[in-house]
């Protein structure tokens, strides 16, 4: 075992982390980017989202680096760094993070459904489903999980196909000009797409249940490169079919491309397209939330099943009573950019401390 405990009949092999990482960052994000991406870089946004990608390996090699030094998972490594009093706080900043990230997955979900399906049905009844689906995904364990993800990711690859359909009603001049923002303006564009490639940081809490985790250091990086092209085939895509005030004024875009969309046994497209995504959100939900729960476990010594209860009632009782536009505008700002914000300070100075000691030779 190692310093996180984990027995080898819990891990998974290394290649199954390319499954993990991009299931995890192609969520609900995937569905509504392009509209704040075009007001700050229109044209240029595919600019952006390389750029975020790029940002993304470099926090992907920080991570695998970490765990070179220190073996285990982020709350091991916290407790290295600082000690354990610390270590915890900053550990448990990590895991409501976490809860915070599926909890904002969940709502925005919910949000399209309400708007593209089902106005009627209360908030919460959706998240009961939700919860009873991801309590029973955990009870599977992390291999179960993994499966999960690896399914998500098999299943839905067909709806990338669909977008080709706007091609037919596409704009290429659309794409020009080229080249025309600055420097500065990309770089709001790439905090722009941040909320969409998130995902990959939850390795920080995996890592141990990886089989031979060093090894699976070019399966994050080939899943994160995977997610990027494919949020430039979609921004791409959708630069050609609208306007750029069109897409400025659109909600949902990708979802907006399908409702065009019709076939002589079924006239409203989008609504296999909403359906279909709970495949990949569900799977969004349920690594965030074990991350979180298993983040509890190790901190508090207790069984994960009871912090997974007390995140689930949070969620409820979120969505009974607090679930409104106003309630997502917050979530998404504690996300970002406070929590983006987190991230991207805290890894690259923890393996600065961590790399200090151990050439002190106290690691």
């Amino acid at each position: 075992m190692n310093q996180a405990g984990v027995n080898e009949k819990y891990k998974v092999s290394p290649f199954y982390v390319f499954f993990l990482v991009h299931s995890m960052q192609t969520g609900v994000g995937v569905l509504s980017f392009q509209r704040v991406l075009a007001k700050s870089t229109g044209t240029d946004g595919w600019i952006s989202i390389i750029l975020a990608g790029l940002i993304v390996h470099i926090f992907i090699w920080i991570i695998y680096k970490i765990f070179s030094i220190v073996p285990g998972d982020i709350i091991s490594v916290n407790n290295q760094a600082f000690g354990k009093w610390i270590g915890n706080f900053f550990s448990l900043l990590f895991v409501l993070y976490f809860l915070i990230l599926g909890m904002t997955v969940m709502i925005s979900y919910i949000n399209v459904i309400h708007v593209w399906m089902f106005e009627e049905v209360p908030s919460w009844a959706f998240s009961v489903v939700f919860l009873v689906l991801i309590y029973y995904i955990h009870t599977g364990g992390f291999r179960t999980i993994t499966g999960i993800a690896f399914l998500s990711v098999i299943l839905t690859y067909w709806l990338l196909f669909v977008l080709f359909y706007a091609m037919e009603y596409s704009e290429f001049t659309n794409l020009l000009p080229v080249f025309h923002h600055t420097p500065l303006d990309i770089l709001k564009g790439t905090r722009s797409t941040s909320l969409t490639l998130l995902g990959f940081e939850m390795i920080v809490m995996y890592y141990p249940f990886i089989k031979n985790a060093k090894t699976s250091q070019k399966y994050a990086h080939w899943g994160a490169l995977t997610t990027t092209l494919i949020t430039v085939f979609v921004y791409l895509v959708s630069l050609v079919f609208y306007s750029q005030k069109q897409l400025e004024l659109t909600i949902w875009p990708t979802l907006s491309m399908t409702s065009i969309i019709e076939l002589p046994f079924i006239q409203r497209f989008e609504y296999i397209n909403v359906s279909w995504w709970a495949i990949i959100i569900i799977t969004n939900m349920t690594i965030a939330l074990w991350s979180a729960s298993r983040g509890f476990k190790r901190l508090f010594n207790v069984q994960q099943k009871y912090p997974l209860w007390g995140i689930s009632i949070i969620i409820l009782l979120t969505n009974i009573f607090v679930f409104d536009i106003d309630s997502l505008y917050i979530l998404h700002k504690i996300i970002d950019p406070y929590g983006v914000l987190f991230i991207a300070l805290y890894l690259p100075l923890l393996l600065v401390i961590i790399y200090i000691k151990k050439l002190r030779k106290r690691i």
